[in-house]
Protein backbone atom coordinates (compact mmCIF):
# COMPACT_ATOMS: atom_id res chain seq x y z
CA UNK A 1 0.00 0.00 0.00
CA UNK A 2 1.37 3.15 -1.12
CA UNK A 3 1.72 5.96 2.24
CA UNK A 4 -0.79 8.79 1.67
CA UNK A 5 1.50 11.36 2.07
CA UNK A 6 3.73 10.07 -0.99
CA UNK A 7 0.00 10.06 -2.76
CA UNK A 8 -0.49 13.49 -1.74
CA UNK A 9 2.75 14.78 -3.38
CA UNK A 10 2.55 12.47 -6.46
CA UNK A 11 -0.70 14.52 -7.07
CA UNK A 12 0.32 17.86 -6.54
CA UNK A 13 3.58 17.54 -8.61
CA UNK A 14 1.13 16.04 -11.47
CA UNK A 15 -1.51 19.32 -10.69
CA UNK A 16 2.30 21.40 -11.42
CA UNK A 17 3.67 19.27 -13.90
CA UNK A 18 4.22 20.85 -17.70
CA UNK A 19 2.42 18.45 -18.89
CA UNK A 20 -0.70 20.46 -18.55
CA UNK A 21 0.65 22.00 -21.27
CA UNK A 22 0.45 21.15 -24.87
CA UNK A 23 4.44 22.03 -25.22
CA UNK A 24 7.17 22.13 -22.69
CA UNK A 25 6.98 24.43 -20.26
CA UNK A 26 8.22 27.84 -20.42
CA UNK A 27 12.10 28.37 -19.39
CA UNK A 28 12.68 28.77 -15.45
CA UNK A 29 15.27 30.90 -14.93
CA UNK A 30 16.24 31.20 -11.10
CA UNK A 31 18.74 34.05 -9.43
CA UNK A 32 20.18 32.96 -6.29
CA UNK A 33 23.04 33.79 -4.49
CA UNK A 34 26.03 31.21 -4.44
CA UNK A 35 25.67 31.22 -0.42
CA UNK A 36 21.86 29.67 -0.10
CA UNK A 37 21.39 26.48 0.56
CA UNK A 38 17.78 26.77 0.76
CA UNK A 39 17.25 27.71 -2.82
CA UNK A 40 18.54 24.34 -3.83
CA UNK A 41 15.83 22.54 -2.15
CA UNK A 42 13.43 24.58 -3.92
CA UNK A 43 14.75 24.18 -7.11
CA UNK A 44 15.32 20.46 -6.80
CA UNK A 45 11.31 20.52 -6.06
CA UNK A 46 10.58 22.72 -9.18
CA UNK A 47 12.33 20.52 -11.30
CA UNK A 48 10.87 17.00 -9.97
CA UNK A 49 7.08 18.23 -10.77
CA UNK A 50 8.53 18.43 -14.37
CA UNK A 51 10.21 22.25 -14.85
CA UNK A 52 13.81 23.18 -16.44
CA UNK A 53 15.54 25.42 -14.04
CA UNK A 54 18.59 27.17 -15.23
CA UNK A 55 20.52 28.40 -12.09
CA UNK A 56 22.52 32.11 -12.24
CA UNK A 57 24.48 33.16 -9.68
CA UNK A 58 23.99 36.56 -8.09
CA UNK A 59 25.87 38.76 -5.62
CA UNK A 60 22.43 39.99 -4.49
CA UNK A 61 19.40 39.44 -5.31
CA UNK A 62 17.91 42.40 -3.86
CA UNK A 63 18.39 44.82 -7.99
CA UNK A 64 16.37 41.47 -9.08
CA UNK A 65 13.80 42.21 -7.03
CA UNK A 66 13.72 46.26 -7.88
CA UNK A 67 13.88 45.49 -11.41
CA UNK A 68 10.48 43.11 -11.25
CA UNK A 69 8.69 44.78 -8.72
CA UNK A 70 8.78 43.09 -5.70
CA UNK A 71 8.54 45.13 -2.52
CA UNK A 72 11.44 44.45 0.24
CA UNK A 73 8.59 43.08 2.34
CA UNK A 74 7.38 40.85 -0.11
CA UNK A 75 11.09 39.64 -1.06
CA UNK A 76 12.99 36.59 -0.16
CA UNK A 77 16.24 34.77 -0.75
CA UNK A 78 15.63 34.22 -4.73
CA UNK A 79 14.00 35.53 -7.41
CA UNK A 80 12.47 33.13 -10.62
CA UNK A 81 11.20 34.53 -13.99
CA UNK A 82 8.98 32.41 -16.11
CA UNK A 83 6.61 32.25 -18.21
CA UNK A 84 6.29 36.34 -18.24
CA UNK A 85 5.99 36.01 -14.64
CA UNK A 86 8.35 36.34 -11.61
CA UNK A 87 7.84 34.17 -8.50
CA UNK A 88 10.00 35.01 -5.32
CA UNK A 89 10.84 33.00 -2.52
CA UNK A 90 9.59 29.09 -1.35
CA UNK A 91 6.57 29.19 -3.93
CA UNK A 92 5.44 25.66 -4.40
CA UNK A 93 4.92 24.04 -7.90
CA UNK A 94 1.76 23.66 -7.95
CA UNK A 95 1.23 27.14 -7.61
CA UNK A 96 3.58 28.17 -10.62
CA UNK A 97 1.84 25.81 -12.54
CA UNK A 98 -1.55 27.64 -11.50
CA UNK A 99 -0.36 31.15 -12.36
CA UNK A 100 0.79 29.77 -15.63
CA UNK A 101 -2.49 28.02 -16.58
CA UNK A 102 -4.63 31.09 -15.69
CA UNK A 103 -2.70 34.18 -16.44
CA UNK A 104 -3.92 36.68 -14.05
CA UNK A 105 -2.74 40.23 -15.09
CA UNK A 106 -0.31 40.47 -12.34
CA UNK A 107 3.33 40.73 -11.56
CA UNK A 108 3.57 37.19 -10.65
CA UNK A 109 4.01 35.37 -7.13
CA UNK A 110 5.43 35.45 -3.75
CA UNK A 111 5.91 32.98 -0.59
CA UNK A 112 7.87 36.03 1.41
CA UNK A 113 9.86 34.65 3.76
CA UNK A 114 10.98 31.11 4.38
CA UNK A 115 8.03 29.71 6.16
CA UNK A 116 8.57 25.70 7.40
CA UNK A 117 7.60 22.82 4.76
CA UNK A 118 7.59 25.13 1.86
CA UNK A 119 9.55 23.87 -0.80
CA UNK A 120 12.90 23.66 0.00
CA UNK A 121 12.18 24.59 3.40
CA UNK A 122 11.22 20.81 4.86
CA UNK A 123 12.62 19.85 8.29
CA UNK A 124 13.67 16.37 9.16
CA UNK A 125 10.90 15.96 11.49
CA UNK A 126 8.11 17.38 9.07
CA UNK A 127 7.24 20.40 10.87
CA UNK A 128 5.13 23.11 8.52
CA UNK A 129 3.82 26.27 9.55
CA UNK A 130 0.69 27.31 7.30
CA UNK A 131 1.44 30.07 4.71
CA UNK A 132 0.03 31.52 2.02
CA UNK A 133 1.38 32.50 -1.33
CA UNK A 134 0.45 35.95 -2.80
CA UNK A 135 -0.36 37.23 -5.92
CA UNK A 136 2.13 40.32 -6.60
CA UNK A 137 0.13 43.11 -8.72
CA UNK A 138 1.88 46.27 -9.98
CA UNK A 139 2.36 49.02 -7.16
CA UNK A 140 3.11 46.29 -4.36
CA UNK A 141 -0.62 45.03 -4.05
CA UNK A 142 -1.21 41.63 -3.15
CA UNK A 143 -4.40 39.08 -2.76
CA UNK A 144 -4.03 35.81 -1.89
CA UNK A 145 -3.06 33.37 -3.93
CA UNK A 146 -2.94 29.59 -2.63
CA UNK A 147 -2.95 28.79 1.28
CA UNK A 148 -1.06 26.04 2.44
CA UNK A 149 -0.69 23.99 5.53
Amino acid sequence: MIPRRHLLVAGAAALAAPSAWAAAPPPLTVYKTASCGCCGGWITSMARAGYRPKVVVVDDVTPLNKRYGVPFELSSCHVATIGGYVTVGHVPPVDVGRLLKERPKALGVTVPGMPLGSPGMETPDGRKEPYQTLLLLPGGKTRVFARHG
